[in-house]
């Protein structure tokens, strides 16, 4: 009997029926990073209902600041006044005091989507006006969101025929506010001589980009901002200043690749890694933790885990496969992680609970619930985890002292399901 397949004959890998919302709308990502750029006034080209959501998530993560936008209802979509609104709402933010940027954000409508560019301003005033295409049904995360929209900015602003600076590095990725002084303290000590961080709050960083040694994304789902680096001939630092192992390699790249003095450079890994090792002894883990978000981090959370003596048999995350997370994938499954699974979804989450039960699991808010009903410690790990130091030693004695508080629940977890199900226990 022959093994091929008939033709017409269809073949696809079983998936989990997915009925739950997965997200919010991913364009909130690039909103996130718009509006934190001082000087940056948003203008956003959709429908109403879309204006609505979004403006109101910006809100909430603290941007205190407007998102100016063309009234845009099914009159106007119908008419074809989407040009017209948006060069009037343009012209509004433009008179903003300070105003030293205009990112136009177009999203998933269909009028909107095909904004054309050619027919928007440039520049008004003193502000560049940039055009950034957020198709949400195309963006799969709101980190990847964030790339686009950071990409967009640095193709219009940056800069590579200026004399690069050869022993400056750009960071890439958004993190809690004192990593990057972390990192830049530490680098300086090799002989780095500045840092600079994207996406960040100046339009000064993103014009500079373009004259920096080496980039190196904190990252992973980078991709359409690393390609204009690599477009520029700005060779790029693989990895991630995490545990053990992944900073030293890390920082012994970095001075590779800038060119720096080998000796004070391995002084200051071989540094690095001794207090990494004793962070990990002083705060060891043991136990089985499922690490689940859609942050694009989550890879390297496990990493740090694994290395501390953690179980960590399910990852999974909402961005997709990449060269870049490659390494962390790879070494993991070298330590005995089963399942690593990107663009996931609620309900593959909820087979793993079943599949590997763990003692602690840090996800998302539904998965979170899911978890406690089953009476498993749960964190949220975008407001837990995400908002507290990460790298280098000095990033893993916060993440592995509240893994280990976290941790020491579980009994506390157990006698609340119990409570609620109305068994008889002892108070």
């Amino acid at each position: 009997m022959s093994d091929s397949i008939p033709l017409g004959t269809i073949t696809q890998e079983a998936k989990p029926c997915q009925l739950h919302p997965q997200s919010m709308c991913p364009a909130f990502g690039s909103l996130r990073v718009l509006t934190r750029i001082e000087g940056s006034h948003p203008v956003m080209a959709t429908d109403t209902g879309c204006l609505y959501g979004l403006t109101f998530v910006t809100h909430f993560y603290g941007a205190r600041k407007s998102i100016l936008a063309p009234q845009l209802g099914t009159a106007e979509l119908m008419a074809g006044q989407v040009v017209e609104g948006t060069r009037a709402a343009i012209e509004v933010a433009a008179k903003e005091p300070g105003c030293q940027l205009i990112p136009v954000v177009s999203l998933c409508v269909a009028e909107t989507a095909g904004l054309p560019e050619e027919m928007l301003p440039k520049k008004i005033g003193n502000a560049e006006v940039v055009l950034v295409r957020v198709p949400a049904y195309a963006i799969h995360s709101h980190p990847e969101a964030k790339d686009v929209a950071l990409a967009a900015l640095l193709k219009r602003l940056g800069n590579a025929t200026a004399p690069k600076e050869k022993k400056t590095l750009a960071l890439l990725g958004e993190v809690f506010p004192a990593d990057p002084l972390a990192i830049d303290g530490l680098l300086r000590q090799m002989g780095v001589e500045a840092t600079i961080t994207l996406p960040g709050r100046s339009v000064d960083d993103l014009r500079r980009a373009g004259h920096v040694g080496a980039l190196a994304p904190l990252h992973p789902f980078y991709k359409e901002t690393t390609a204009v680096f690599r477009s520029w001939s700005i060779p790029i630092v693989g990895g991630a200043p995490v545990g053990i192992s992944g900073s030293y390699a890390w920082l012994k790249a970095v001075g590779s690749l800038l060119d720096l003095d080998p000796k004070l450079v391995n002084d200051v890994a071989e540094g690095e890694r001794a207090r990494a090792e004793a962070m990990l002894k002083a705060q060891p883990l043991s136990g089985r933790i499922f690490v689940t978000g859609y942050e694009g981090t989550e890879l390297a959370y496990a990493r740090l885990l694994v290395e501390a003596g953690a179980e960590v048999p399910y990852v999974s995350t909402s961005i997709g496969q990449d060269p870049l997370v490659l390494p962390d994938e790879m070494w993991l499954r070298a330590r005995g992680t089963k399942e690593i699974v990107y663009r996931k979804s609620l309900e593959e989450d909820v087979a793993a609970l079943d599949k590997y039960p763990p003692d602690v699991v840090l996800g998302t808010t539904p998965f979170c619930a899911i978890a406690k009903e089953r009476g498993i410690p749960a964190m949220y790990f975008t407001n837990q985890l995400a908002s507290r130091p990460f790298f280098l030693s000095t990033g893993m004695a916060a993440t592995l002292g509240f893994i280990n508080q976290t941790m020491k629940g579980h009994e506390r977890y157990q006698w609340m399901q119990s409570f609620f199900e109305g068994e008889a226990v002892d108070a």
